[in-house]
C-alpha cells in the first residue's frame, strides 16, 4: 500500500491524485488505519489476522463494470460518496486495485491508500472515508467482518459528528 495526500484537483476520481506529498505510517497509525501485505499465495495469514483481530465472517466481492452492468457507475458514485461505518471496515485485496480515501483529523485533509493485491486494510468505526476503482476498473477484496456483515454506509452530516461510533473514535485518536 502506498498513502499520499489527496491532490483535490477536479477530475476522474479514478485518477491517482497523488499531490506528491507521502504520508507517513505514523500519521496512518495516528488516525487508526491498520495495514499488512500479505502476499495472495499465504492467504492463511490472514486467518492469523482474523483470529486475533476476532473477525468471525467474510465474503469476496467483485467490482467490474462487466459484473455491475448498467449500474455499475451508479454504484461506483455511491462508494465515492463520503461516509462512515458503525463497524470496522476490513478489505483483504485478493485481484486489481483501488483507493481508499481516509480524512485525517483533525486537518480534515483527504489521504489517499492506493491498494493492490496482497494489501489488507482496516479502517476504525467511525473514520469518515469513500472508496473507488482506479483506471484498471476493477477489483476483488476479501471483506471480514467481526460480526454479521454490515455494510451500511452512513453519509458525513450534522448526525454524523454526534453519531457515538464517530465520538468514540475521535475519542480514540485523541491520545494519539
Amino acid at each position: 500500500m502506498r498513502a499520499f495526500y489527496f491532490d483535490n484537483i477536479p477530475g476522474d476520481q479514478r485518477l491517482l491524485h497523488d499531490s506528491g506529498n507521502p504520508v507517513s505510517d505514523d500519521i496512518l497509525k495516528s488516525i487508526g488505519l491498520l495495514y499488512w501485505h500479505i502476499p495472495t499465495n499465504q492467504q492463511n495469514q490472514i486467518d492469523t489476522v482474523a483470529e486475533e483481530r476476532n473477525y468471525k465472517n467474510r465474503d469476496t466481492i467483485t467490482i467490474t463494470k462487466q459484473g455491475l452492468g448498467d449500474s455499475y457507475e451508479a454504484k461506483l458514485k455511491s462508494f465515492y460518496e463520503e461516509h462512515m461505518h458503525e463497524d470496522e471496515e476490513i478489505r483483504y485485496i485478493l485481484e486489481g486495485s483501488g483507493f481508499f480515501d481516509v480524512r485525517e483529523h483533525p486537518t480534515d485533509s483527504w489521504i489517499r491508500c492506493q491498494l493492490d493485491a496482497g494489501d489488507l486494510l482496516v479502517l476504525p468505526a467511525g473514520i469518515y472515508h469513500r472508496f473507488t476503482l482506479d483506471e484498471n476498473n476493477m477489483i476483488k477484496a476479501l471483506r471480514l467482518f467481526k460480526d454479521e456483515p454490515k455494510w451500511t454506509p452512513i453519509n458525513r452530516g450534522d448526525l454524523t459528528d454526534v453519531n457515538p461510533y464517530r465520538v468514540d473514535y475521535l475519542k480514540s485518536i485523541a491520545v494519539n
